[in-house]
């Protein structure tokens, strides 16, 4: 495959990106390539065309900035990425972390411009079609039609996940619905939904739950103690996962409500206090 200059890419409007790093002509198994990651066997076709980019950007570098002009739509193929919004005063509000097969850019399209920015958490690397192929009639491949239309229902989705994770009263409970969604996309990638590394930061993950830094840190402490589950380094273990969706389900209850239900021996499955988690476990 070919690769194109990070930085000079940054910089480079989609459309004038040359047709051999832009997957036109003799590189159409980068489409086929993309269609596979996101689930579909059926062969593309051949658009004469067609643009699809395969990017590769370093843990901290930005896929497209807030209000920078909308030039493709991108399909996460490895690695995590951190969606936020800069308030006017200046407040990063996380919205959401995607990985692969997760698709990134599309709400750019009714507008020109991107209403966000994002950055990769880790190595990462993502497939680009360009805005022109995804609206042109012509242009029109039947798969790839089905796969966008599945990667944008699946983000509305995630959205409605994360009305959900703020209708709670408790961070602890915030903590909880975010830790099992986060379960929840490690088994349908084929991980482990028990065992999996944080991409994200105690402040990126506070800013996504609405909550200070410190809360993040007291709320790990007290899942911890609860034998719900131990993080060290960012590793985190689910010790009791039907414990953990119970919590879940305290929509309205404030920490003192909840832990009498935690105390020792009252939960099924629960034998041992959790680890404690320090606040230098989670950078």
């Amino acid at each position: 495959m070919s690769y194109y200059s990070l930085s000079s890419l940054a910089q480079t409007p989609f459309s004038n990106v040359p047709l051999h790093v832009r997957g036109v002509g003799g590189e159409r198994s980068q489409l086929a390539e993309l269609l596979q990651l996101m689930g579909s066997a059926e062969d593309p076709g051949w658009a004469s065309d067609m643009s699809v980019l395969m990017r590769r950007l370093r843990s901290g570098e930005t896929l497209f900035h807030q209000g920078a002009r909308a030039e493709a739509v991108y399909f996460v193929r490895a690695g995590t990425f951190k969606t936020f919004r800069i308030a006017e005063d200046g407040y990063e509000q996380v919205l959401g972390f995607s990985g692969r097969a997760e698709v990134l850019g599309f709400d750019a399209i009714c507008m020109g411009q991107h209403p966000t920015a994002s950055i990769a958490l880790e190595d990462s690397s993502v497939y680009a079609v360009s805005m022109r192929d995804i609206l042109r009639p012509s242009q029109r491949i039947p798969a790839l039609d089905q796969v966008v239309t599945l990667a944008v229902s699946r983000a509305l989705t995630q959205q409605g996940e994360l009305a959900d994770v703020m209708a709670a009263v408790a961070a602890e409970v915030r903590l909880a619905r975010f830790m099992l969604q986060l379960s929840s996309r490690m088994e349908a990638c084929g991980q482990s939904p028990r065992r999996f590394r944080l991409r994200m930061g105690r402040r990126d993950i506070a800013s996504h739950l609405g909550v200070a830094h410190e809360t993040v840190s007291r709320s790990f402490q007290a899942l911890a103690r609860w034998s719900l589950l131990s993080v060290s380094n960012r590793e985190v273990e689910i010790l009791d996962m039907n414990g953990l969706k119970t919590l879940a389900h305290c929509t309205r209850r404030h920490l003192d409500d909840i832990d009498p239900l935690r105390s020792p021996g009252q939960a099924a499955g629960t034998a041992q206090a959790g680890r404690p988690v320090p606040d230098r476990a989670i950078a």
